[in-house]
C-alpha cells in the first residue's frame, strides 16, 4: 500500500481539522463587529488557530492536504458572502505553504513556522475585494450590512492595508506556531494525541 496515497482517515482529519480552524478563526472574526479592530483579525487569527492547524499538521504528512484544507476555508467564505477570491486565492497560499511543510518533512519548526505564515495569508482573500473590486464590492456591503458600518469598515481597511496585513499576519503566524509549540509538547504529547 501506498503511504503517500490519501486515504479516508487523511480526508476525516482534513474535516475535523478544517473545522476546528474556523470555529478558532470565526470567534476572532467577530472583532469585525467593531471596525476599529477590524485589522486585529491579522494577529489573532494565526494566534488562535495556530493549536488546531499544529495539530492537523501531526496528523498529515501527505502533500495535497493543506491546500484541500484552504480550498474548503475558502468556499466557506464564498458561502458566507464572501466573493469568489477566497476560493481561488486561499488554495494558492495553500499550495505554497504545504511545498514548505513537505520541504521539511512536516517536522521542521522553521519551515513549519513560514508555511503556516503563507498558509495563514489566506485569510487577507477575504478582505481583497475592499482593494480591488471597491466600486461593486462596498456598494453591495452597504446594501446587507448599512452604510455607516461599511464606511467604517472600508476606514480602517484602506489598500495600504493589504502589505500592513502581510505583517501583522507574520506577527500572528510567529506567535501562534510557538504557542502551538508549547502546547503540543506540553498537553498533546502527554495524552499521546500528537
Amino acid at each position: 500500500m501506498n503511504e503517500n496515497k490519501i486515504n479516508v482517515k487523511d480526508l476525516l482529519n482534513v474535516g475535523i481539522y478544517t473545522a476546528l480552524y474556523f470555529v478558532g478563526y470565526f470567534v476572532v472574526a467577530l472583532l469585525s463587529v467593531v471596525p476599529v479592530l477590524y485589522p486585529l483579525i491579522y494577529v489573532l487569527g494565526p494566534i488562535v488557530t495556530a493549536i488546531p492547524f499544529f495539530l492537523f499538521l501531526t496528523k498529515v504528512n501527505k502533500f495535497g492536504l493543506v491546500p484541500l484544507m484552504s480550498l474548503i476555508l475558502g468556499i466557506i467564505a464564498f458561502l458566507m458572502g464572501y466573493t469568489w477570491i477566497p476560493v481561488v486565492g486561499f488554495p494558492l497560499f495553500g499550495i505554497v505553504a504545504d511545498l514548505i511543510f513537505r520541504s521539511g518533512h512536516y517536522k521542521g519548526f522553521k519551515r513549519n513556522i513560514v508555511g503556516y505564515w503563507i498558509f495563514s495569508l489566506g485569510i487577507i482573500t477575504y478582505q481583497m475585494p475592499l482593494w480591488f473590486l471597491a466600486d461593486t464590492y462596498i456598494a453591495d456591503m452597504k446594501a446587507n450590512y448599512g452604510e455607516e458600518l461599511v464606511n467604517k469598515i472600508v476606514e480602517y481597511l484602506p489598500p495600504w492595508m493589504g502589505f500592513v496585513a502581510v505583517g501583522l499576519v507574520l506577527i500572528g503566524a510567529v506567535v501562534g506556531s510557538f504557542l502551538a509549540k508549547k502546547m503540543l509538547k506540553k498537553h498533546f504529547e502527554r495524552a499521546g494525541v500528537a
